[in-house]
């Protein structure tokens, strides 16, 4: 990547600079194109381990592998410019040990070109955290609903509804940011505990059924443009891509067994030389 190309993008100084300031708008992304058009709209773009369920058809984040998740930040590398990328480090990559999620990051910056790295945020993750970033690695951490621990918290539910859950979720966030993460995510908690959060760290809040008062705002994608018939509670859907798709497909198919298509604007005259 050149010089200019990295000035141009959006950075994690920059996003922690927001705090408190305009509202920081991100999405998710898992493919070049898709990356193009939100590039211009979007501070920071997330290639989520989210691939695994939207893309590939998994159950759970849980089977995302890290060599997808590198496929992915590439494609999406490739089809922005200004936004700042963040890859998800994916279940088992990270967990044990600072230098184990050292290695798999490095990998992930190295072989992307992102420019920070998202970690789930337990109370095992500010050794990680502040392991990282001291060798350059930029941290977004990420508290609440964590959908890699689904099968610790009895599935995709929403959490902080208990005062005892509600002080972890906080302390998390608050122990993320003093070890140097840049933002962190607020996901699936009460509008209460994620203004808590919000208020108790120094560093941008990211909400994902949380609260719009948080600095910041995030969706998966394919959920907000209408892709699938069911979402999460917190998710608005901004379009209609299943019924677009599929009434497209519909109207091919149509037409191929008609034999409309092609039609003479898509075919080629033979010529001589």
């Amino acid at each position: 990547m050149s010089a200019q190309t990295f000035a141009a993008r959006m950075t994690a100084p920059k996003i922690t600079a927001r705090k408190g300031g305009d509202p920081i708008v991100c999405l998710t992304a898992y493919d070049a194109p898709t990356a193009a058009i939100l590039d211009d709209y979007c501070d920071l773009i997330l290639v989520g381990d989210s691939v695994g369920m939207v893309v590939h058809g998994l159950t759970t984040t849980v089977g995302v592998t890290l060599d997808m998740m590198i496929m992915h930040g590439q494609a999406v590398m490739r089809g922005s410019k200004k936004a700042l990328v963040v890859v998800d480090l994916p279940f088992g990559s990270y967990e044990d040990s600072p230098e184990t999620a050292f290695r798999s990051a490095s990998r992930v910056m190295m072989e992307t070109g992102c420019q920070a790295v998202k970690i789930e945020s337990g109370s095992y993750a500010a050794q990680t955290i502040e392991y990282l970033v001291e060798r350059g690695i930029p941290v977004m951490s990420h508290v609440g609903l964590r959908p890699q621990s689904m099968n610790v918290l009895g599935g995709f539910r929403a959490r902080g509804r208990r005062q005892s859950v509600a002080d972890e979720i906080v302390e998390n966030a608050i122990a993320a940011a003093k070890a140097g993460s840049f933002a962190v995510v607020v996901e699936g908690t009460s509008v209460e505990i994620a203004d808590k959060v919000t208020a108790a760290v120094d560093i941008p809040t990211i909400g994902i059924g949380a609260s719009a008062g948080c600095d910041g705002q995030i969706l998966v994608t394919p959920d907000m443009l209408g892709m699938f018939a069911r979402v999460p509670k917190f998710v608005k859907k901004f379009g209609d891509m299943h019924g677009l798709i599929e009434n497209s497909v519909k109207d091919y198919a149509a037409q191929v067994k008609a034999r409309d298509f092609p039609a003479e604007a898509q075919t080629y005259k033979f010529t001589k030389d």
